[in-house]
């Protein structure tokens, strides 16, 4: 495959429980201090265990000033799109044009949790269809049209009133595995999120290329297409396989994906404690920016 060339970014992937609230926004501030470039909540509304991931998004982006901060991934089915556009246009103008939506379709296991919080209970091809005219109906808010009209199988909207105008060009990246969803990256995505527990590094030749050959279908470029990876890292774990052994190792591993596959953005998972944090911002973002750096100036010569 190919590295895409786009500038590196890594970030945290934050848990809202509602009995820890506080370290949450503390930990926030901590990714910022640390020099890291993003800082994420995952969402699933059902779980009333964890706090509101839109609303909390808004604590963070109070607490920081230079983060960019990502719904990692907003939950479509229980989030009607017009209202999640707003919302998402409400946290960029408020920070300044720091924000960015990543969303998804809702996992299949999940479908009985969504379901019983009054949402759709939806196939796997409706739900990409019901993605893609999401991505329509929420670009179209943005673009604060007097008003906004629609008519598909999932959304209808007879003459929803656009806006408001988010303070700059929200990029919408969205989780994908399957073909489908896939091919829907490469059209319509500005971002592509997998995570390395579903997606190993030995599957994402095979993804990118679909991909990639759907933008270009589309009349798009793949570089058109950020690639973003959830990674499950913590420190300690011995051996040679993905994610394992010490940071340096870990680097050269994230190294070596970002210059063959095209990953510019690795978010880390379970980001539960601040030595985790300091030890990622530290140890593993700077040796992987180094090494890429390197490569790709090498081959400029």
């Amino acid at each position: 495959m190919t590295d895409y060339g786009h500038e590196l970014r890594f970030g945290v992937m934050l848990q809202p429980g509602a009995d820890w609230r506080r370290d949450v926004l503390a930990l926030a501030e901590l990714a910022e201090q640390e020099g890291l470039d993003l800082v994420s909540l995952p969402d699933h509304p059902y779980w009333t265990d964890r706090l509101d991931t839109m609303t909390l998004l808004a604590a963070i982006v109070a607490r920081t000033s230079r983060v960019t901060v990502f719904s990692n991934l907003a939950n479509l089915p229980l989030r009607p799109p017009l209202t999640l556009a707003r919302a998402a246009a409400t946290l960029d103008i408020l920070s300044d044009g720091r924000f960015e939506l990543g969303l998804a379709t809702g996992a299949q296991q999940m479908w009985e949790y969504i379901a019983a919080d009054g949402g759709p209970r939806r196939s796997a091809g409706e739900s990409v269809a019901a993605l893609d005219e999401a991505i329509t109906i929420i670009r179209a808010s943005w673009a604060a049209s007097t008003d906004v009209r629609f008519e598909g199988a999932h959304y209808q909207l007879p003459g929803a009133v656009g806006g408001p105008k988010p303070a700059h060009d929200i990029g919408i990246s969205v989780g994908a595995y399957q073909r489908r969803m896939l091919q829907l990256a490469g059209r319509m995505a500005d971002g592509w999120v997998p995570s390395s527990p579903a997606m190993p590094p030995e599957q994402l030749t095979a993804a990118n290329s679909i991909i990639d050959e759907s933008a270009v279908a589309a009349g798009r470029s793949p570089r058109d297409v950020v690639r973003l990876y959830n990674i499950d890292w913590a420190p300690g774990r011995s051996g040679s396989g993905f994610l394992h052994g010490p940071p340096r190792a870990v680097a050269e591993q994230l190294a070596d994906i970002t210059l063959s596959q095209g990953i510019s953005c690795y978010i880390l998972y379970h980001a539960d404690s601040a030595d985790v944090i300091r030890q990622f911002a530290a140890e593993v973002a700077p040796v992987v920016r180094q090494a890429v750096a390197a490569e790709r100036a090498g081959t400029l010569r």
